[in-house]
């Protein structure tokens, strides 16, 4: 074959040598050999290709793709040849025709290989893939039919349903349903074949490769073949037309004949038995002359098959039995009816058919009708027999498990009664036998079973026994027809005897004391069908085929033959409704006779015994038979009726039944269920006229009867219309509606003084109040409208006290009925809430549901009551209202109370959080309703919305303490008239303001409403809610008043916290456009100016809009000159828009403000102009040097023409705001001056500057008590900025710079300004921490601290060594430095523990700069030893650091005791363990800075004080704790080798640091570490505590 490495020469054509081998087979053989090339399968499994004449055409003819997945069909593996079965169908498909049809010589030979593969999937894919195969090649199919046709046949029987119906649809696409007999007629002979040979001669082995399946599957393949083949000749023989049938007989005869054939009928396998049974069906159908010569070996194999009872052969063995016996004329004299049909019939009929009733029992009859005398005879026992072990089969356990095989049992056991009674009519006493043992033993009999047992009272039994009776009644002549036949005497003495047998029956049970009340209800339930059949409907039918059957010579004269039907597939039950048809009533009189007798009966044990069971099925009874003699025969029967005088003239028997004994059975005491009763007193009321109904219904309503027997009487009138027409005009009158109301008011009564409501009595009294309240006919209601408006408005009376009692818990059980009344009434009733006391009632509800449980007392489960009624009150009313909110409504009223809650009322948090919960709850509900739910939300959004002046009240009444932080920050420009140090403190309120209280509301509604769906109205928008802008601007402006606060109060920090749970957090700005928003913002800034216009700025940074909507800002103020004259609210705006303004606008700006400024004379709003100065300056706005000299020149104008103006040497607590607000301005403008033009100032110009600096620092040092006035902050923190950008000028400056400075400036700062500032500035810290003690206090001025401490990190060293600090000293404190030394130590160093991160970061700045001189003032130290000489000399560091060392050290030991060496301790920023923390860390940071500064000898002496005090052990255990795990300094992403870390990165300690306060002590904690192991090499090894301490680190 040569080696499979060589490659072909390129263009070589020439087939392989397999290839040519197969053309010489072809050519000598001539014909088309088994296997022809090379695979991996055996040689029973075939290649792809079989070798045909010309191998190169073949070639040619094959496209290459169709080659390759042929050869894939042939392969073992299971998932490859399905996916090539699939590949070939897609190809069938998308190929064209030519192509296709060039498989075509192959393909059958694959194909019935294929079709019959182990796989299902296979085979269905195969079938699948024909299909198309089909629908492409059309006609050019024929010439291939007969090789296919045989497995078509088999495919379309397969056992499994997918494959079969994909053959089957691949054929109707090859055949329409007229060419389909021609086809399978031309191909006929091969489709037998294929069939006969796989029933004959194949076996399990010869199918399948024993070498390659295994033998279940060889079996498998084995049995579903047989069934398919024997399926296939029924499918055969179906199809063919009359000559084809007749042709192949003589073929069929031979497959017949074979006994291997007959043995298929006791096959152990269900699927082929019941093939096998069909294709005799067919057999019998199509060949009944076949048939008839087979009888012999055909009727054993049928008739004695019937115990066969599997689901899948039982229903063809009974079709083949019936083709049998009405085929086979003789087919008895072949079987052994006595001994071999009988018996197993018997037995199947004693077991209910063995579970399979459904399939068997509809055959009976027509089997019966069909059964010769030589079978029946003798006729009696036959009968006798076959009945008694069809009743026996009632009993089987699975007769009495499943209704629907009972229904099938008892179904055909009374056609079959029925049809043995028609055909023995006769008068000879065989017939005359048989028909009572029928009625007696059979029929009595199962009925008497059926009563005692409730699953066939519920069958089809009764109802089947009544249409007997009616036909027997026609055929006795009780119906008038006027028919002539000879057997009426004998149905009417049938008829008396069954109805004699019944009457006894029903007497045993009804005179037994001891009966089952279930065995009185069975009878009544037997008579109830009796009288009215056609109200009864069979649930279930069968699909039935029409065997004929004949009838007795006797009832020839009819003209007609009964049909009788037998089932067609057991395998299906086919139910459907069965069209209810007029039945004819029973006429005999024997019924009403027994009825009468019954009730008679029945009376005779209530009356003598009590019998309460008696009593139910006396009511039942008269449900049914209320007819004027029954009523009659009660009156007759009993004696003991008492006489009421009111009633001895009463004529009509029913009405005085019912009052002279109903009503008193009704009024006995102690009676549980009463329910029958009701039934009498309206089986009663059925022969009255409605007048006489409503008298009596009066009579019974007055009687001071329960109200349970009311309602269930009320209950009963609306059962069906008759009925509630009948008693309308007692439901509508005064007499129930006066019951009711009295009722009401006493049920509310009670509820409020006792728990009583929650008994049974009241249960039934507050079920009767919702049924009048909530049932209505026609949209009408049940009572009277004035009764039902009276109990509404009790109803709302009762719920509206809840609200004012302390305590509604004793209340809960009423106000559940309440509500359970409401809300049935409110869900029943159509235009409810057009009463009015409906409206107040819902309006109750609703407040009771928006109040918290703290003020209502409700708990959980009422309140949930509550919340459900309030939905249905709401969806109701908005369901039946004209798109409006009528003032007075429902709606207008609770949106006036909800704004009163809102506006008088001081809501906490959770108060809103319940009114919002309702009101969304509401606006939910009115969404839910429909289209008109735009309008009712639109017009209820604007009762809501406060009026403009109350808008103006409740923002006036927010606390002003908002502005400090923006003014302090320079983000604001505002005055105060007269500032109180009150006013500035936080009160601790869990209230809201009035303002944040009504934004979170119309907020949540407005949010809630953007929800509506599509198809209702637009999007949300300012034409849906016409003041949603507005509404959008004040809630942002409570969100600005909550951020300007810092959130610092609980309640603003709660508020926002609420706002971000619900959504709110951005203020709705996105629901409207942003140019309306924008300009209504703007509008108010303008106005209003104050927290406006920081909304207006927040809402433009917010959304980015300066960069992406800077046209329409430009276009709100169109023009700068709009702006001047400056006022405040103006200024504000303006220093909002400012930095977004061009420059021209600017420029225009600054020429406005400039001669604003130096006509000050004329200019009432000189500060204005400055401050609008330095906003365009701060802006970077472009001015000239004359403008900036005119202006300074203008201010030392002011020096001396308007002194007043500066606050030098005044009492700032008696300066304006506006006062102190220009001093700001002037600092701000000087210390601009410095940072940008310094060398426009000459002489005169810096001595202004630095003596006005001078004398503002004075100012400020004399009034630190007045520091909790934010504008008094707000100058000493511009002054002291303007001390900072002083000294960094003069230290930083270029030489350049400072040469163009007058000449003597530099030496006055050093000589005499440095000194007049610090020895100014220097004690202010004490100063503000002394006049403010508690830095937790709102009026702290922590700003001043911050600037001034910024101010004092540039002090010299000099003035700290030559300090002004009024001396402090420490009695018994040891110390060698100088006094002014000491006394900085001893008022600075205490400071390190003030709760103020900037004066503790300014003390440690101002505390390092000595730290190095102090060593010197120790000299040689102490050279003395201790007592034990082997102590070393010891010195202490600066006894004031030591001390404030000390005590650090005790707190944190307390702070951090619970934390592990190791761990990370986690501090809250800025807290009380933080500043102590902090000054701890500081405070070593400031003693290693002096022990590095000490020479070496001195070092020693200060470790061994160290040592000795453990201070260095307690360092590592505390930094230990504090550094974190992972040093990384934050912000660096993914961690590296080159990552910063806390020891590689210096920590800058600045004193107005706000970012990465959240790292600085962990940072500053490592810092202080790597110090201390740089410093004190040798220390940190000396202790073993700091040895393991070391070793945590380390692991």
């Amino acid at each position: 074959m040569g080696g499979k490495n060589k490659q072909r020469t390129k263009g070589n054509v020439r087939p392989s040598s397999s290839g040519r081998a197969a053309e010489v087979l072809a050519r000598e053989g001539g014909a088309i050999p088994g296997f022809v090339g090379f695979d991996t399968t055996v040689a029973s499994e075939l290649s792809y290709v079989p070798a045909v004449h010309g191998a190169e055409e073949i070639d040619n003819l094959v496209d290459a793709d169709f080659r390759l997945v042929l050869r894939k069909l042939s392969k073992r593996d299971v998932v490859t040849r399905l996916k090539a079965v699939q590949d070939f169908g897609a190809m069938c498909q998308e190929r064209d025709a030519e192509e296709v049809k060039g498989v075509l010589p192959y393909w059958p030979r694959i194909y019935c290989k294929i079709s019959v593969d182990h796989d299902r999937r296979i085979r269905e894919a195969t079938q699948q893939a024909f299909e198309q195969l089909v629908l492409k090649v059309r006609r050019s199919l024929a010439p291939f039919l007969k090789s296919l046709m045989g497995h078509w046949i088999l495919s379309q029987c397969d056992t499994y349903t997918p494959a079969a119906s994909s053959a089957c649809q691949a054929f109707q696409a090859a055949f329409s349903p007229a060419k389909q007999p021609e086809a399978l007629g031309f191909c006929k002979d091969e489709i037998l074949n294929v069939l006969q040979d796989i029933l004959l001669k194949e076996t399990p082995d010869t199918l399948s490769d024993p070498q390659s399946v295994t033998e279940e599957e060889r079996e498998a393949k084995y049995v579903r073949m047989l069934t398919s083949s024997l399926l296939g000749v029924k499918r055969l023989l179906s199809l063919l037309l009359q000559n084809d049938r007749a042709a192949l007989e003589q073929r069929l005869a031979l497959l017949v004949s074979s006994g291997k054939f007959w043995k298929y009928s006791k096959h152990k396998t269900p699927q082929v038995r019941g093939a096998f049974f069909e294709m005799m069906c067919a057999l019998c159908g199509f060949t009944p002359e076949l048939v008839q010569s087979e009888a012999a070996r055909l009727c054993p194999a049928v008739l004695l098959s019937i115990d066969d009872t599997d689901p899948v052969v039982l229903p063809h063995v009974w079709e083949a039995v019936l083709h049998v016996v009405s085929i086979i004329p003789d087919c008895w004299t072949h079987v052994n009816a006595k001994k071999g049909f009988l018996p197993k019939l018997w037995a199947l009929l004693k077991e209910g058919g063995k579970g399979m009733a459904k399939g068997l029992h509809p055959n009976l009859m027509p089997l019966l009708s069909k059964l010769p005398q030589q079978v029946t005879d003798p006729n009696l026992d036959f009968y006798t027999s076959f009945f008694t072990a069809f009743l026996q089969g009632l009993s089987s356990e699975r007769a009495v498990t499943s209704p629907s095989e009972s229904a099938v049992i008892v179904t055909s056991l009374v056609e079959c009664l029925r049809y043995c009674i028609l055909q023995n009519t006769g008068d000879e006493p065989s017939q005359e036998q048989i028909r009572t043992m029928l009625v007696s033993q059979q029929l009595l009999p199962l009925i008497e079973k059926a009563i005692r047992n409730i699953s066939l009272q519920n069958g089809p039994l009764f109802l089947l026994v009544t249409e007997m009776l009616i036909s027997w009644e026609k055929r006795a002549g009780l119906h008038g027809e006027g028919e002539e036949n000879n057997s009426k005497d004998v149905f009417k003495r049938l008829l008396a005897d069954f109805w004699e047998g019944l009457g006894l029956l029903c007497v045993c049970f009804v005179d037994d004391e001891d009966v089952d009340p279930q065995a009185l209800e069975g009878v009544a339930t037997l008579l109830q069908v009796m009288r009215y059949p056609e109200r009864v409907s069979k649930k279930q039918t069968q699909k039935k085929k029409s065997v004929m059957m004949c009838l007795s010579k006797t009832e020839e004269d009819e003209k007609s033959v009964i049909q009788v039907e037998a089932v067609e597939k057991a395998s299906q039950i086919v139910s459907e409704p069965v069209n209810e048809k007029a039945f004819g009533s029973l006429q005999t009189q024997h019924f009403e006779d027994a009825v009468c007798q019954l009730a008679q009966l029945c009376l005779v044990h209530v009356n003598e015994k009590n019998s309460e069971k008696h009593l139910v099925f006396l009511s039942l009874l008269l449900q049914s038979f209320h007819t004027l003699r029954i009523f009659s025969t009660l009156l007759e029967f009993d004696e003991n009726v008492p006489r009421d005088v009111k009633w001895t003239d009463e004529r009509n028997p029913a009405v005085e039944f019912l009052l002279k004994r109903v009503v008193v059975w009704l009024a006995e005491m102690g009676r549980s269920d009463t329910e029958h009763l009701v039934e009498m007193v309206f089986s009663s009321l059925s022969c009255c006229s409605q007048e006489e109904t409503t008298q009596i219904l009066n009579h019974v309503t007055t009687m001071g009867l329960q109200w349970g027997i009311i309602l269930q009487i009320i209950q009963r009138a609306c059962k069906d219309p008759k009925t509630h027409t009948s008693c309308r005009d007692w439901l509508k009158g005064s007499v129930i509606g006066e019951q009711l109301l009295g009722l009401t008011e006493e049920l509310c009564k009670v509820g409020r003084s006792s728990t009583s409501s929650k008994t049974p009595t009241s249960h039934h009294s507050w079920a009767l109040i919702s049924l009048v309240l909530s049932q209505n006919n026609n949209n009408e209601s049940l009572i009277g409208e004035v009764y039902m408006e009276k109990m509404l408005e009790k109803l709302h009376t009762t719920l509206s006290e809840t609200k004012s009692l302390s305590d509604a818990g004793d209340m809960e059980p009423l106000i559940s009925f309440i509500c359970d009344v409401a809300s049935s009434f409110f869900s029943s009733v159509q235009d409810c809430l057009l009463l009015l006391s409906a409206e107040e009632l819902l309006l109750t509800v609703f407040q009771l549901t928006a109040q918290d449980q703290r003020h209502t007392h409700l708990s959980e489960s009422l309140l949930d009551k509550l919340k459900k009624v309030c939905v249905a009150g709401v969806r109701s009313l908005v369901q039946h209202c004209d798109r409006e909110v009528s003032e007075g409504g429902f709606l207008h009223i609770a949106a006036v109370w909800v704004m009163k809650q809102l506006l008088t009322v001081s809501l906490d948090i959770k108060s809103l959080q319940v009114l919002v919960g309702a009101l969304q709850t509401l606006v939910e509900t009115i969404i839910s309703v429909g289209d008109q739910a735009s309008s009712i939300l639109s017009q209820f959004f604007t009762l809501l919305t406060p009026s403009q002046t109350e808008w103006t009240r409740i923002r006036h009444a927010l606390s002003p303490q908002w502005v400090k932080s923006p003014l302090l920050s320079n983000r604001h420009k505002g005055v105060c008239e007269k500032p109180s140090k009150d006013m500035w403190k936080f009160r601790d309120s869990s209230r809201l303001p009035a303002h944040l209280c009504v934004c979170a509301v119309l907020g949540r509604v407005a949010q809630t409403a953007a929800v509506l769906p599509c198809g209702q109205k637009e999007a949300l928008c300012p034409s849906f809610f016409p003041n949603l802008t507005g509404t959008v601007s004040e809630l942002l402006y409570a969100l600005q008043w909550c951020k300007e606060l810092d959130y610092r109060p609980t309640v603003a920090s709660a508020y926002r916290n609420l706002l971000a749970e619900w959504g709110l957090s951005d203020g709705l700005h996105s629901k409207v456009p942003m140019k309306s928003l924008l300009e209504t913002l703007y509008s108010r800034s303008v106005t209003d100016g104050g927290l406006w216009s920081l909304t207006l700025e927040n809402y433009i940074q917010t959304n980015n809009l300066s960069a992406t909507c800077s046209g329409a800002i430009r276009r709100l103020y169109d023009s700068a000159d709009s702006l001047f004259p400056v006022s405040l609210s103006k200024l504000s705006t303006l220093q909002v828009l400012c930095p977004l303004m061009t420059k021209e606008d600017r420029e225009t700006l600054i020429v406005l403000a400039t001669a604003g400024i130096i006509n000050w004379q004329e200019n009432e709003s000189v500060y204005g102009c400055l401050a609008v100065l330095l906003c365009c300056l701060n802006a970077n706005a472009q001015v000239e040097e004359e403008v900036v000299q005119a202006v300074l020149a203008t201010m030392m104008e002011w020096r001396n023409s308007r002194e007043d103006w500066f606050l030098f040497s005044c009492d700032l607590l008696e300066a304006t705001s506006e006062q102190l607000n220009l001093n700001v301005e002037m600092i701000r403008f000087l210390c601009w001056l410095v940072t940008h033009c310094p060398a426009l100032l000459g002489g005169n110009q810096w001595d202004f500057l630095l003596c006005s600096m001078l004398a503002w620092l004075e100012a400020a040092s004399e009034n630190v008590s007045s520091l909790w006035n934010p504008w008094v902050q707000l100058f000493v923190c511009e002054n002291s900025a303007l001390i900072a950008t002083l000294n960094r000028f003069f230290a930083s400056s270029s030489a350049d710079v400072l040469e163009k400075l007058p000449t003597e400036l530099a030496g006055e700062w050093r000589d005499f300004f440095l000194e007049g500032i610090y020895n100014l500035l220097l004690p202010l810290p004490v100063k503000i921490t002394e006049a403010f003690p508690e830095p937790d206090d709102p009026v702290f001025p922590m700003a001043v601290l911050q600037s001034v401490g910024l101010a004092l990190t540039y002090v010299p060293v000099q003035q700290l060594n030559q300090n002004s600090l009024p001396p402090r000293f420490i009695a018994d404190q040891k110390t060698n430095l100088p006094e002014t030394l000491q006394t900085l130590l001893n008022t600075l160093c205490p400071l390190l523990l003030f709760k103020a991160r900037p004066l503790q970061i300014t003390v440690h700045h101002m505390l390092e700069k000595v730290m190095p001189q102090l060593p010197e003032c120790d000299g040689e130290g102490d050279n003395n030893k201790s007592d034990d000489d082997r102590d070393e000399p010891c010195l202490s560091p600066p006894a004031s650091l030591m001390a404030i060392l000390s005590t650090c050290e005790e707190l944190c030991d307390s702070i951090l005791a619970a934390v592990q060496v190791g761990e990370f301790a986690v501090v809250q920023p800025l807290s009380v363990e933080y500043s102590c923390i902090l000054a701890y860390l500081l405070a070593w940071k400031l003693l290693l800075t002096f022990f590095k500064s000490s020479p070496s000898h001195l070092r020693a002496h200060y470790a061994q004080y160290l040592k000795r005090n453990c201070s260095l052990n307690k360092l590592l255990l505390h930094l230990f704790k504090l550094m974190p795990e992972n040093p990384i300094c934050p912000g660096q992403g993914t961690e590296t080798k080159e990552s910063k870390t806390f020891f590689t990165e210096g920590l800058l300690l600045t004193v107005d640091k706000i970012v990465g306060v959240d790292w600085e002590l962990p940072h500053l904690a490592c810092s202080v570490y790597y110090s201390t192991v740089q410093d004190l090499p040798a220390m940190p090894r000396r202790s073993p505590r700091s040895r393991t301490a070391l070793r945590c680190l380390t692991a």
